[in-house]
């Protein structure tokens, strides 16, 4: 794509996210000093590049997924966040009780948003009596925690490579032989040396399992939900009741939410999921911007924003980014005191 065509598309997107009605020719030539037919030929290029499309009913065009993701990688400029200074936000995240002030921070997420606010709960460690690692698909295994008191525990665990069940009975007799009876804490101040005599790849799927084996404290299912009734005012999602169904079945299930959550906290800073390309969370229509967030500079959870593909990410980026570092204080706050 040449400097004009990414122009045209950054004003495309801005302008549907604004007024949520499909662009035309004769809207972007009047933003640009160019003639409605070069613009029709500029369109016509990204839609073929599978960046934007024309709803049925119009001659306008919209953003595809792939579109806002282009948009959002390399065509985005974030606000300052100015809705409220950070003091203000800080009452609002009180230090008194942890699971008060994870909940509150996802009530703070939905009411600046107007979308629906979500915070994994913060984790801590587990001790096993026994893992076991099972092959589901390519690059997919189930990870079973066995605790001492004998509760059954299982996770999956997106891997980068297929692996043999030979390897994974290996790498599962290792773990029970070396750490069984510990805490995946201790584990992981271990690891670093007992594995070195293992190929690196099984290492890795060693290192997932201790990452997955923490579990998270103070709710039952580890998610705290804000707002998700607010969804029922954004038009591009409530004007689809099979669409709404499937969201509040995702709010209700949790676990797929609490996965995409899982995997986000693994990663650094914010990431933004676009109609379904999580791979997690598979709404076309839907995008979930995630960071995580910790407690004296050790990552103990995410939160996130859950709303329409059809949002403002350079607003609503900025106050999920300076969400999770106010609560990271809060909670550092209170493990201090």
């Amino acid at each position: 794509m040449d400097d004009r065509a990414k122009s045209l598309l950054k004003a495309l997107i801005e302008r549907y996210i604004a007024d949520g009605q499909p662009v035309g020719s004769r809207t972007l030539s009047k933003m640009f000093e160019l003639s409605p037919a070069t613009i029709r030929n500029v369109m016509a290029d990204l839609e073929e590049l599978g960046l934007i499309q024309s709803p049925h009913t119009s001659a306008g065009r919209v953003p595809t997924p792939r579109g806002y993701r282009l948009f959002v990688d390399r065509l985005l400029a974030t606000q300052r966040f100015e809705i409220l200074q950070p003091s203000q936000i800080r009452e609002m995240l009180p230090v008194t009780d942890p699971s008060r002030t994870v909940n509150a921070a996802a009530t703070l997420l939905s009411n600046l948003t107007r979308f629906a606010g979500v915070v994994m709960a913060p984790k801590r460690t587990q001790v096993f009596r026994q893992i076991e690692f099972i092959r589901l698909s390519d690059r997919r295994v189930l990870l079973i925690i066995v605790t001492p008191d004998g509760d059954v525990q299982n996770r999956i665990l997106f891997v980068q490579r297929d692996y043999l069940d030979q390897e994974l009975t290996e790498a599962s007799n290792f773990f029970n032989q070396h750490f069984a009876g510990k805490s995946f804490n201790e584990v992981r101040v271990a690891i670093k040396d007992e594995l070195s005599s293992l190929k690196e790849d099984i290492s890795r799927l060693m290192q997932q399992a201790v990452e997955a084996g923490t579990v998270s404290d103070e709710t039952d299912d580890g998610v705290y939900i804000s707002g998700e009734r607010k969804l029922l005012d954004v038009s591009d999602i409530a004007s689809d009741m099979d669409r709404l169904r499937r969201m509040f079945a995702l709010f209700e299930k949790k676990t797929d939410l609490l996965q995409l959550l899982d995997v986000s906290s693994r990663a650094e800073g914010v990431q933004i999921y676009i109609g379904g390309d999580s791979q997690l969370v598979p709404l076309e229509d839907v995008s979930v911007i995630t960071a995580p967030y910790g407690i004296d500079g050790r990552v103990v959870g995410t939160l996130g924003v859950i709303g329409p593909t059809r949002m403002a990410y350079d607003r609503v980026i900025p106050i999920v980014d300076i969400t999770a570092k106010l609560l990271s204080n809060a909670l550092s706050h209170h493990s201090s005191s």
